[in-house]
C-alpha cells in the first residue's frame, strides 16, 4: 500500500504528463534492483530518512537511504512501482527490518527527480542531467552494512555527501 502523501505528491508532479495518459505509483518489494522486468525502465535514487526499531523504540538517522523506482508506460497507462530499502537496529537480536521514514521535502525531491526520469525514459524528452538534491539528516555514526537491506542486497554503494550538505 502506497502512503497517502506519496500519492499525494506523485499525483502533483505527474499532473504535467502527457495529456490523457495517466500514472499510478505502488510500493512492490519483490522488484528486483538492476533487473527490471522487459518493457520496464529503473531508476535509482540516495535519499535520507530516519528508522525507528519495533523492538526496542531505538531510532536512528540514515543519509544512504536506496530508492528503486521500476516504470513502464502502455496505451496511455503509466505504472511506477517502488521500492525503498529498510535497515534494522544494531542493538537488538533479531531485529526485524525497519521501513524509512522519509520526510516530505525528501519525498517531493525524489518524486520530482523521478518525474524527469519519466520524461526521458518513456516520453523520449531532452533534458538537462540537473538533479534535485535531498536535504540530509545529522548522523553520529557511521553506515552499518550488516544492518541495511541495500547492502546485504549488494546494491548500496559508497557515496558520501558534499559539502553543501546535500547529495543525490
Amino acid at each position: 500500500m502506497v502512503p497517502p502523501e506519496w500519492t499525494r505528491i506523485f499525483q502533483n508532479e505527474t499532473n504535467d504528463l502527457r495529456q490523457g495518459d495517466s500514472w499510478c505509483l505502488e510500493f512492490d518489494y519483490s522488484i528486483k534492483p538492476e533487473d527490471p522486468e522487459q518493457g520496464w525502465k529503473e531508476y535509482i535514487r540516495n535519499t535520507s530518512a530516519w528508522f525507528t526499531c519495533t523492538k526496542c523504540g531505538r531510532g536512528w538517522p540514515s543519509n544512504r537511504v536506496k530508492v528503486f523506482f521500476h516504470m513502464r508506460l502502455m496505451k496511455g497507462q503509466g505504472i511506477v512501482k517502488v521500492r525503498p530499502y529498510r535497515q534494522n537496529c544494531k542493538k537488538c537480536n533479531d531485529a526485524p527490518m525497519e521501513e524509512p521514514s522519509i520526510t516530505s521535502d525528501n519525498i517531493g525531491i525524489l518524486l520530482k527527480n523521478l518525474v524527469k526520469k519519466i520524461r526521458i525514459k518513456c516520453y523520449n524528452e531532452k533534458h538537462e542531467q540537473d538533479n534535485n538534491y535531498f536535504q540530509i539528516q545529522e548522523v553520529k555514526s557511521p553506515h552499518e552494512p550488516a544492518h541495511c537491506e541495500a547492502c546485504i542486497d549488494g546494491v548500496c554503494t559508497r557515496e558520501f555527501p558534499s559539502s553543501a550538505g546535500t547529495f543525490f
